[in-house]
């Protein structure tokens, strides 16, 4: 076999490919591209789902790619197999309607033998029963040993309705050496002897609802082979981690921890977690995704936050994740050379939430600790949902995280009564989804999109198609949601932050208003419309009104963000980039890297700056150039945009220059003013400014002045003078709460006094048992520490009626404490008669009940626990 390197591995695959009529693409982000269906990209041929449907046309039949992914379904085992990693890179190629099966074969075998130079008399491969075609190539064309072909029912791949077909795997056999030792040892036995290193998929069946399968008109080629693997193999390593794509990441935990690798066997899944781990996290950063408690977000947390348990579990008391993040960096530089120029952002993002864990790491695995202790002494294996929230909310413990605490020590989590407990954060995230939700897109393959024209002085088009909840329609009537397409658009579409445009569509029998224009992933611009009055349909001709004033507020706020970004840089420092935004009309919202809470002062100082940049009245100028001379002249690219060869530059003077597919002012004067309304932290190094420009400025500001009138009003004083007719009535508030706590004391005095005649005597302990005049729990708890003072080596126990319910409160002297007084427990059986429950430390409880009418009967119980205390 050729030695390759990782790097070295993945440049020739890709040559390879492309020299087989491949278009090379670079990965796609880790997050999907208008796909809800997914998280995040977990396989190679997840970013060309549309193609594979047919409902998009790709941009060539064949493409090759090394596409990163996550999956996280076996995290528990990363560290502890030779395989599982929740990051990796997915080498593929694939046909949508081009080759089919002998290429695929062909070319896989060319690769492997040829190329990397395996030994042909190592490989096996794996078909499908029925697929006779596949066994025939294999057999008759590549010249395998039928010993060497297996068949196995479960090559067959398919999810649910849709495109599927059966696949061919490719192993290759490392050895008895590696194997389990079993006469048996064969292909898809769970050693690692026969390592699975290619995938080949023929998808061409099209499975409906009832399960049924009709050949495909077009076949495709889904290829899936793992570059760790293969360089496995190559580099003749026992796993994926002993490659150059995980080594010197081990390498560098061992150096902090001071832990050798491969002396033992506990050790070594801690290295392994520390290196998959900082991999994953590195690339989620770099692509967007940011810590957080929903969705992505969570995952990247749990993540990180298992890397700092590993990290603990090795002897590490200090952050140590930064370093590795220059490791993968060192490992991925080439193939991802972003990385570099966002190396000390993504350190910093995972510093801050390295730092926040570990605060609060050592105190929540104490009382995980102590839940497990109690656990086993109580001969119990299953950890309250409660107890697992409490880690979660205070320690910021991911429950998967406890659950495999739980495991590791034989004990499991309560997970129905934890999901119970997070009902309101899981409600507050499933509205927001709903709120994200676009309408369903059906299959759009035989439109022809080169036809489909934007043209932002079209005052009329042709509707070209209509679709209502996925289904293509003739027309849509009153009352229905619809998608629609026309021939010719004004409308800016959904992209960049900014907010589709939305308006009027009027045909001569009806009326649509459209409330966003949206983009499919080919550029396609689709508008969602709900017929007002009447009826739309295919072929008609539609009149166009964009709401302009919409649009015109848009575009304040948009170019407002440029002034807004340029601003925040001169004030705050050349770090600060854009970490996301959102311009609508009302308002417009942004997202930036920053590492602490801006100022008041400083805010101050980038509205003055903005509005200074306003009142210049300085043209926008907009054009077009190559996206190297845009470069040149310090253009700026906006976050979450793409760009081709050619690039549209916002240029206002020489203040603010950035890439833009967005609507702008023609002057920013027209912007009129700008009001920052909040800044905030978002995530961990990111904060986020709303501000609102023109009109909403203006309603924001006489909103103000109208509060500082009826303010004014109120106190009886011109708004000039509020400040220190405030400071006056404050003044005497403070003197009269000073009154009231000196009358207060003075009643709780005498409330005491009345008590104090009716002490009890409990085997020489003195006791007060009593019901008390008090507004609230805080007068009570008061009361009873008044009253306890004044009894030599007592307790007291009180009560308070009203509002329907009755509260408690024990308190006892360190005495009494002493002599098995506790109350607590006092405390628990006096509400539970009165219908509700309590308890606290020995010397201070209480409680609350729900039948005040029981106070007597709770009384009673009282007593006759202080005598069971005291063994009377």
């Amino acid at each position: 076999m050729k030695f390759m390197s990782g790097r070295e591995l993945r440049e020739k695959y890709l040559q390879f490919f492309a020299s087989k009529e491949h278009l090379r693409l670079p990965s796609a982000s880790l997050i999907p591209e208008n796909d809800p269906t997914l998280l995040m990209i977990g396989a190679g041929m997840a970013p060309f789902k549309p193609f594979f449907t047919g409902k998009m046309k790709p941009p060539h039949t064949r493409i090759t790619t090394s596409q990163k992914c996550v999956r996280t379904g076996d995290i528990e085992n990363v560290g502890r197999t030779a395989r599982h990693q929740t990051f990796f890179e997915m080498l593929g190629n694939f046909s949508f309607g081009d080759y089919f099966k002998r290429e695929a074969i062909h070319w896989a075998w060319e690769f492997l033998t040829e190329h990397l130079e395996m030994p042909k008399d190592k490989l096996w491969v794996t078909i499908y029963p029925d697929d006779e075609e596949a066994y025939k190539i294999w057999a008759e064309e590549i010249g395998v040993n039928p010993e060497h072909i297996v068949k196995l029912e479960d090559n067959f791949w398919e999810i649910g309705p849709g495109p599927c077909g059966p696949c061919s795997e490719i192993y290759i056999d490392l050895g008895e050496e590696r194997g389990c030792g079993s006469p048996d040892c064969a292909v898809g036995c769970d050693c690692d002897r026969f390592l699975e290193i290619w995938n080949l998929v023929f998808t061409q069946f099209d499975r409906d609802e009832e399960g049924n399968y009709s050949p495909l008109e077009k076949k495709n080629i889904d290829t899936g082979a793992g570059l760790e693997r293969l360089a496995s193999v190559l580099q003749n390593k026992r796993s994926n981690f002993e490659t150059d794509l995980l080594f010197p990441i081990i390498e560098y935990a061992s150096n902090v921890s001071n832990v050798a690798y491969g002396t033992n066997e506990k050790n070594d899944i801690s290295l392994k977690v520390i290196a998959d781990h900082a991999r994953s996290m590195t690339i989620m950063i770099l692509d967007g995704i940011l810590p957080s408690n929903e969705g992505r977000g969570y995952v990247l947390r749990r993540i990180i936050r298992r890397a700092i348990r590993h990290g603990r579990l090795l002897g590490i008391e200090s952050a140590f994740l930064t370093g590795a993040v220059d490791a993968v960096v060192e490992i991925f530089d080439e193939v991802f050379p972003e990385l570099l120029e966002k190396q000390d952002y993504i350190k910093k993002v995972i510093s801050l939430e390295e730092e926040r864990f570990h605060t609060t790491l050592v105190q929540g695995m104490e009382l995980l600790n102590h839940h497990i202790d109690e656990l086993k002494q109580a001969d119990k294996v299953v950890l309250s949902g409660e107890a697992a929230f409490k880690l979660y909310d205070t320690f910021g413990f991911p429950w998967e995280l406890t659950a495999e605490i739980l495991e590791e020590n034989g004990l499991s989590l309560d997970k129905e009564a934890f999901d119970k407990a997070m009902t309101q954060q899981r409600e507050r995230a499933r509205a927001a989804r709903q709120e994200n939700q676009r309408i369903s897109i059906p299959d759009l393959s035989g439109l022809d999109t080169e036809k489909l024209t934007f043209d932002m002085r079209a005052q009329s088009a042709q509707v070209i198609c209509i679709w209502k909840d996925g289904e293509m329609v003739d027309n849509a009537n009153d009352g229905e949601e619809a998608g629609i397409i026309l021939d010719v658009t004004p409308f800016y579409a959904e992209g960049g932050g900014q907010v589709g445009d939305s308006g009027v569509f009027e045909t001569e029998l009806g009326k649509v208003e459209v409330a966003a224009a949206k983009k499919l992933p080919n550029g396609t611009i689709y508008h969602i419309g709900y017929v007002v009055e009447g009826t739309i349909k295919v072929g008609d001709i539609v009149t166009i009104a964009i709401d302009m004033s919409a649009k015109k507020a848009t575009a304040r706020n948009h170019t407002a963000t440029h002034l807004l970004q340029a601003a925040l840089k001169r004030v705050l420092g050349a770090h600060v980039n854009q970490a996301g935004s959102s311009v609508s009309p009302e308002r417009l919202r942004f997202d930036f890297s920053h590492f602490e809470p801006v100022t008041a002062e400083q805010m101050q100082e980038v509205e003055k700056i903005v509005n200074n940049v306003i009142f210049s009245a300085t043209d926008v100028e907009i054009f077009e150039t190559s996206q190297d001379e845009a470069k040149a002249m310090g253009a700026m690219a906006l976050f979450g945009e793409k760009y081709g060869d050619r690039v549209r530059v916002v240029s206002v003077g020489d203040y603010s220059k950035e890439l833009c597919g967005g609507t702008h002012v023609d002057n920013v004067a027209m912007i009129g003013t700008f009001k920052i309304i909040s800044e905030a932290g978002v995530a961990s190094g990111v904060r986020r400014i709303e501000a609102i420009t023109g009109a909403a400025a203006l309603e924001y500001f006489n909103g103000k002045l109208a509060t500082l009138n009826t303010v004014s009003d109120m106190l009886r004083t011109r708004p000039e003078e509020i400040v220190a007719r405030l400071d006056a009535v404050l003044a005497n508030v403070k003197e009269l709460e000073h009154s009231l706590n000196e009358l207060s004391a003075m009643k709780a005095k005498a409330e005491a006094q009345k008590l104090l005649l009716a002490v009890q005597d409990f085997g020489g302990v003195p006791a007060i048992i009593g019901k008390a005049q008090v507004a609230d729990m805080d007068e009570l708890r008061n009361l009873a520490d008044l009253t306890c003072d004044k009894l030599n080596g007592g307790l007291v126990v009180l009560a308070a009626v009203g509002d329907e319910k009755v509260n408690f409160v024990v308190k006892v002297s360190k005495e009494a404490v002493k002599k098995g007084i506790h109350a607590g427990n006092i405390v628990k059986a006096t509400a539970k008669v009165a219908g509700g429950g309590g308890g606290g430390r020995p010397d201070m409880a209480q409680a609350g009940g729900k039948m005040p009418e029981k106070t007597g009967e709770a009384f009673d119980m009282a007593v006759a626990t202080i005598k069971e205390q005291l063994g009377i």
